[in-house]
């Protein structure tokens, strides 16, 4: 991992969903940042300013403060630029952080922006799809159900592994956001799932769900939960570099954002494509 100096100079971009909902953090932050290094802040107003302030960016290194939307909006950026290599991105959450604490960053404010000064960038793993989108974290299929704005009913977690889980569950206890997509599915999913060209489950299986995600030595980590009657069907588990989901359209969740209808989606590896500052360990 490189370590950074704090005479390193930072692009600051303050994601305007930030601004309008913890101006205080986001205050906090900027303070912290700007007294550690020399900082240029952006405020962008939408995701078209957020864009250009990002590919401007010049020899700064770009600091992200905002939610988990607005990591996966910078990175997805870089991807699709082909310069998510050659830069080392940093982010404060404010606001839903769930990703960017499984990730490793940490979730105070204060203790984010310093890891920003004092920190040392990590090579990570990513998942890249065949429509050019990113996942961070993890993918779900079907997604997560999504409760009404305001609602009282908490949002049940998916099975799935426990590390997909164990992010579901955190997501849950976010204010949630209106969605105009019926997140709940139909008792018993059927698809076929391939990694690396082997069926794992084929359409014959109706499933219950399935979960993928980026693990370590560049694979993804693969369980599909069939579904059952009854006793509780055991998990078939899979790794590998490349994943194919094939079936009726179906939706999924990655990371924070649920996508589809698709008919067919694969997903590869793409090993140490991103880089990520998070806190030295020493």
């Amino acid at each position: 991992m490189a370590t950074f100096a704090t005479s390193d100079q930072l692009l600051v971009i303050i994601d305007p969903v930030a601004r309008q909902t913890d101006g205080e953090s986001v205050r906090i932050a900027k303070d912290v940042l700007s007294a550690g290094a020399a900082a240029k802040v952006c405020l962008p107003e939408d995701p078209e300013e957020f864009a250009r302030a990002l590919g401007r960016r010049g020899s700064r290194r770009p600091v992200v403060i905002g939610d988990d939307r607005a990591l996966v909006r910078a990175v997805t950026l870089l991807h699709r630029r082909r310069e998510l290599a050659g830069c080392a991105l940093s982010v404060v959450p404010v606001g839903d952080s769930a990703l960017a604490e499984s990730l490793g960053v940490p979730g105070g404010t204060v203790a984010a922006a310093r890891a920003v000064l004092e920190g040392a960038e990590r090579r990570l793993d990513l998942l890249v799809d065949d429509s050019d989108g990113v996942v961070l974290g993890a993918l779900g299929i079907p997604p997560a159900p999504v409760r009404a704005a305001g609602g009282s009913e908490p949002v049940p977690a998916v099975s799935g592994g426990p590390w997909y889980r164990s992010l579901v569950r955190t997501l849950a206890t976010r204010p949630a956001r209106p969605t105009r997509l019926s997140a709940v599915p139909a008792p018993g999913t059927r698809l076929r799932v391939e990694v690396d060209g082997r069926t794992v489950v084929d359409l014959d299986q109706p499933v219950e769900a399935v979960s993928v995600a980026p693990g370590p030595g560049g694979v993804a980590s693969v369980e599909v939960r069939p579904l059952s009657v009854g006793a509780e069907a055991t998990p078939l588990l899979a790794s590998g570099r490349t994943v194919t989901v094939i079936g009726e359209a179906f939706r999924y969740r990655a990371d924070a954002a649920v996508s589809g209808p698709v008919r067919r989606r694969t997903w590869r590896v793409a090993e140490g494509a991103w880089r990520l500052t998070l806190p030295a360990v020493h």
